[in-house]
This record gives structure tokens, C-alpha cells and sequence, in this order.
């Protein structure tokens, strides 16, 4: 009688987990609901994190908790945004996966702050009063308003997917630590690496136009103007193809890129030595498709890799830092942070090196492109002749059966 009633017993616990599963997703499926107007995750994050919202009536904050703990006291962290971004939302889902496989009994806790810093201060107050453990810094406008208003709030702080600091001016160079609370990561690719591959690829480029968004002050100063200057100086033709209103950007760039194809004819009738350099301003890269529609047999290149993407709406090339790939270091700083393995103010800016390299071979044969072999040899990120993907983050993909 008694193992019947044990039995009978288990098997009532067994029922009410199942029927509390669906609520649970439920639940989780309202929380995201509410914050997509500026946050999301993909759906693998979800495999170790459950999103809830701490407060019913703010929908610009949303608590992530672990399904598993780990082992001691648990770790606040807060993740401050300044708007909505699908760069955002990868380097968010990068960090989860990486704190999910590491022992940190932490709690991350994604607000945004709309670059509002008066909503920003009340933010950083509750940090403090709160007991986080460390702050990341997400995307150059907050990195902007937190080195420049909160720089010794006394919290650790991670940027992440935020332009170079030391062309910002946050930092004076690469090999030194901030001596304060800040440990600085970058998006960018050294520029003398940059120029090098440009240079392999065209050793006799004539003219450069760069995309850029004029109001996108990050992209401008640490992408777009070093290399003109840069180029400039090695006798390059460098023309600036700038987007002035990113709501219309589309429009812009139908009468701007076609514009800057006959300029660079002037001195490169073939067009055979003329590149178009897309910046990491999202309002420019976003228009990838109408890019390509105008700039003919010139080959548009990318520092953001993501702009190399599966089939015809993508740039043929990109050398530069993926979110992804910013976000994964970003993460291993804020791990060895809170493990105590290291102090942000001697931790110097982190770079991706080597660079990720991304290769669209469909874009490359329709343009006339030759890719040099040491590209390929090292590219994160290729997609083949017919614009499927057969290398993704430096793993081969293998063909589906019957593909």
C-alpha cells in the first residue's frame, strides 16, 4: 500500500510539472513580447536563461536568470542599451551562451536607457544601491554617456560592440589598462591591418568611396575618416558617400552610389581598381541591397562581416570584427571580472586578431572578382558560387541530404 501511494504520488508531482511547463514558456514568451520593441535573443539563449520582467509596469528592463545555477552567491550584472539593434541582439545572445558554460552564478538584468541620461543616472543608482557586480556598456552611444558622466562609479564596466576607444579618445593607446573602472573592447580592425588586406586585394587601387552615415559620430571618426586619411596619404582617390537622414537612407543611396561610380570612371575608366568601403553604421549597411543594385562591377566591401550573407543581398567582402566574435571577448572579460582574475583598469583594449574575413563567391563571380587564396584560406565566413553558406564562424557546413 505504501509504494502504491509513493507511486501515486509521483506520478501527480510528474503531472503538474508537465502542465506547469506550458506557463512557463508562456510567461517567458509575454516577458520578450513586451521588450521587442528594443531587445531580443535568439531562441537557443532560451535553452539556458528564462527571461521574466521585474517590473510589470517598466517595459524597458528585462531580468535574465539561469535555469541551472552554479555554485556560490549570485552575481548581478546589468547590460545598459541605447536603442534597439540587430547588433545588439546578437552580441546579447553571444554573452548568454558564453556565461551559460562558465561557472558563474550570475543574473543579468538588460535595461534600456533610450540615451536618455537622466533615466541613465536613476540606472546607475540602482546599481549601486542594488550591489552589481559589473555594468556592460552596450554600443558607442552608451559607452559615450557612461565614460563621460559615471567614469568612477565604482562598478566595473565591459563595453561591448562599441567602436575603438583609442580612436574615441578614450584611450591613449592599445597597451596600457584605463586606470579606472572601464575595460574597453573594439569593433574595429587595426587600421594598418585593414589598409594591408585593401592593398593585397587591389594592389593598384585608384579611388576608395566610403558609406557612412554622417550622423553616426562613432562610424565617422573611427572608421570612416582614419582611412581616408590614411589612403589619401598613399595617393588614393578617397571620395565620402554619406547618408544624411537615415530614415532615407534607401533613397539617398540610389542617387549617391551611382553618382560616385562616375566619379571614380574620371580616373578608372574600367573600374577594374575601385572599391566602395561600407562603415559600421547600420542605417548604410542595412541598404545593402539597393548598394549593390546601384555600384555596378565596383566590388562593395564591408567592415561588418554580417553584411556578407547568404545569396545576392550581401557585399562580396568584408575584413573586420563580427558582433559575434566582439561579443565573445567582451564576455571573457567580464568573466575573468567577476571570477577575479583581473581589474579593469589594467586590462588593456581588446582586439580581435586576426580579423574575421567573410567571402560571398556568388557576389565575387557576378562582379568579375578575384579573391587571393590567403582570404580564403583564412575566412571565417564563406558563402559559395551559388550564395549558400559552406563556412560559418571558421566551421565547415555540411550539405543537407537531398540539398
Amino acid at each position: 500500500m505504501t509504494r502504491l501511494t509513493s507511486l501515486i504520488r509521483l506520478l501527480a508531482i510528474g503531472t503538474l510539472l508537465v502542465l506547469a511547463m506550458p506557463a512557463v514558456a508562456t510567461a517567458s514568451d509575454d516577458a520578450l513580447h513586451s521588450v521587442e520593441s528594443w531587445f531580443s535573443i535568439d531562441e537557443k539563449s532560451l535553452d539556458h536563461w528564462l527571461p521574466s520582467r521585474p517590473d510589470a509596469a517598466d517595459d524597458q528592463r528585462i531580468l535574465l536568470r539561469r535555469k541551472v545555477g552554479a555554485a556560490g552567491p549570485v552575481q548581478r550584472v546589468m547590460v545598459i542599451y541605447p536603442r534597439k539593434s540587430t547588433a545588439y541582439d546578437v552580441a546579447m545572445s553571444t554573452m548568454l551562451h558564453d556565461f551559460s558554460n562558465r561557472p558563474l552564478n550570475t543574473e543579468i538584468l538588460a535595461v534600456n536607457f533610450a540615451v536618455n541620461p537622466q533615466r541613465g543616472a536613476s540606472l546607475i543608482a540602482q546599481a549601486r544601491r542594488d550591489g552589481y557586480a559589473l555594468i556592460y556598456a552596450m554600443g558607442s552611444e552608451t559607452v559615450e554617456w557612461l565614460y563621460q558622466d559615471h567614469r568612477d562609479i565604482g562598478i566595473p564596466v565591459v563595453t561591448i560592440c562599441a567602436k575603438d576607444p583609442v580612436q574615441l579618445g578614450q584611450m591613449p593607446d592599445y597597451e596600457h589598462g584605463s586606470g579606472n573602472n572601464f575595460a574597453f573592447t573594439s569593433l574595429n580592425v587595426l587600421l594598418d591591418v585593414q589598409i594591408g588586406y585593401l592593398r593585397e586585394l587591389k594592389p593598384k587601387l585608384r579611388n576608395v568611396a566610403i558609406l557612412v552615415d554622417d550622423k553616426n559620430t562613432s562610424a565617422v571618426t573611427t572608421q570612416a575618416r582614419p582611412i581616408a586619411e590614411a589612403l589619401q596619404r598613399q595617393g588614393i582617390q578617397v571620395s565620402e558617400v554619406a547618408v544624411t537622414e537615415p530614415a532615407q537612407a534607401k533613397d539617398q543611396l540610389a542617387a549617391l552610389v551611382p553618382a560616385a561610380v562616375e566619379q571614380m570612371r574620371r580616373t578608372d575608366p574600367g573600374l577594374d581598381q575601385s572599391v566602395f568601403w561600407v562603415t559600421g553604421a547600420t542605417s548604410v549597411f542595412a541598404e545593402i541591397a539597393t548598394i549593390n543594385a546601384h555600384s555596378g562591377a565596383v566590388p562593395v566591401l564591408a567592415v561588418v562581416p554580417e553584411v556578407v550573407q547568404a545569396g545576392r543581398d550581401s557585399a562580396v567582402l568584408s575584413i573586420g570584427v563580427s558582433f559575434e566574435s566582439n561579443a565573445q571577448l567582451a564576455a571573457l572579460y567580464g568573466a575573468d571580472i567577476l571570477a577575479g582574475k583581473s581589474r579593469p583598469a589594467t586590462m588593456k583594449v581588446g582586439v580581435v586578431s586576426p580579423p574575421d574575413i567573410a567571402i560571398n563567391f556568388l557576389r565575387a563571380r557576378e562582379i568579375g572578382l578575384k579573391i587571393p587564396f590567403s582570404f580564403f584560406e583564412a575566412a571565417t565566413f564563406i558563402f559559395d558560387a551559388s550564395g549558400r553558406p559552406v563556412r560559418i564562424r571558421g566551421q565547415t557546413v555540411s550539405e543537407r541530404p537531398g540539398g
